[in-house]
């Protein structure tokens, strides 16, 4: 598995219209891209830091993963996932991951924000951490 570098760090929050100003008024970044994922109920802003990306995400319905989540946390957002690009694509990432013996949520890619092809690893096969695998951007 070749990963050519952190993709992005999901953040789950409760609302986007909340969380977008602090990013921007206290911590200086620029939401570049507001988008909705409607097949995983879900909008997202992204923020660029480097060469890595946060992502916010926040449910659009209440039996979304991300709502659940939040629901899970007392009703507060929080880092919800890192997601890895992957050089060699997702799909041989997905294989590889299976082949070692890790569980997947995705058995194979679909799209995801940014129209980037992206995969689930199981948080039981990676030590708690829900693992996002993303097609690098960059190729």
């Amino acid at each position: 598995m070749n990963i050519s570098h952190i993709e992005h760090v999901g953040i789950a929050v409760p609302s986007l219209d909340e969380a977008i100003p602090f990013y921007e008024k206290i911590l200086g970044l620029k939401c570049f891209a507001i988008e909705e994922v409607a097949d995983q109920k879900v909008r997202t802003a992204f923020f660029q830091v480097g060469q890595t990306k946060i992502e916010l995400l926040e449910g659009t319905s209440e039996d979304s993963a991300i709502s659940k989540y939040i629901a899970k946390n007392g009703g507060r957002g929080g880092i919800q996932h890192i997601a890895f690009a992957m050089e060699d694509g997702v799909a041989n990432a997905l294989a590889e991951a299976e082949e070692k013996g890790c569980a997947l949520i995705d058995k194979a890619p679909r799209k995801g924000a940014e129209g980037l092809n992206i995969a689930f690893l199981h948080p039981k096969s990676t030590c708690g951490a829900l693992i996002e695998l993303c097609e690098d951007p960059n190729k």
